[in-house]
């Protein structure tokens, strides 16, 4: 268990407006804020950056966006960034399209527990459904299920009790809901700037490094719940190479990358991009 207040939250964005927007109304809405919630932008165009400048001022917790120009999918690099900023000793990672149960703090500093990093899930908002929410109204998952708007449905229920398995498995990473102590993820050097497009660069590939530093997961039902936006199927061509790269890290039981976080740790004010303080 942590005390709230000392928790980063990481928000990934990418020219997200309206997700972006009920994401954000998410974390007005908790029943415990964080210490403060980063907002890393892949190079995010004028009018999200407009939106975000607009919305950081309502959040309950000093809040901060960090941008870097947009150059492709260096979405590790602006990670790594944030890692290096955030004066947090525990961070929440999630993504601009998911929507933040009202207790998703609350439930991480729960389950929070040094030498182990969390794993939650999350369910699936349809089009229609996506389309149609409102920021900050409240997801009624229930009536959600039943209209056949929302899918993974024991992905999407808070449980009277967490149902709690402490392992190290690859099925089920997933970098929109993870959680990590600051000094483990420092000890591995951050994220592996060496992948190139989503996914197992920012999720699998972090998960097995901690796995190999002796970090084994906390992989959680029940709790710190995420409702995933829906959105177009983005393009996999890249996913094969990260894969051969993912596959030789566990191979060799890889614990610290080489292109990492330590690039920003020296000197990093007025190194991490930019920065617009709440």
């Amino acid at each position: 268990m942590i005390d709230p207040k000392k928790i980063t939250v990481v928000i990934s964005t990418y020219n997200h407006g309206r997700p972006l927007e009920l994401c954000l109304a998410g974390f007005r809405n908790q029943t415990t804020p964080p210490g403060e919630i980063l907002i890393a932008d892949d190079g995010s165009g004028p009018e999200t950056r407009a939106l975000i400048q607009r919305l950081l001022p309502t959040l309950p917790c000093p809040a901060r966006h960090l941008w870097h120009e947009d150059k492709g999918f260096r979405k590790n690099i602006i990670l790594n960034r944030a890692l290096a900023e955030a004066k947090g000793d525990y961070l929440v990672l999630t993504d601009a399209d998911c929507i933040p149960h009202p207790r998703y703090i609350e439930d991480h500093a729960t389950l929070a527990e040094p030498g182990f990093w969390v794993q939650g899930r999350r369910c699936y908002l349809n089009a229609a459904a996506s389309a149609s929410r409102r920021p900050g109204q409240k997801v009624c998952g229930f009536r959600l299920f039943l209209a056949g708007k929302m899918s993974g449905a024991a992905k999407g229920f808070r449980l009277p009790f967490p149902v709690i398995r402490r392992d190290t498995g690859q099925r089920g990473i997933i970098g929109c809901n993870m959680a990590m102590w600051k000094k483990d993820l420092l000890e591995i050097n951050g994220w592996d700037e060496e992948y190139e497009g989503w996914g197992l660069g920012e999720d699998s590939d972090v998960g097995s490094r901690l796995y190999h530093l002796r970090r084994p997961r906390k992989f959680v039902y029940g709790r710190a719940i995420l409702y995933h936006l829906h959105h177009p199927i983005l393009n996999r061509d890249h996913v094969p190479k990260s894969q051969a790269r993912l596959d030789d890290t566990i191979r060799t039981r890889k614990v610290r990358c080489e292109r990492g976080v330590n690039q920003y740790l020296v000197g990093k004010q007025g190194r991490a991009g930019s920065t617009h303080p709440a």
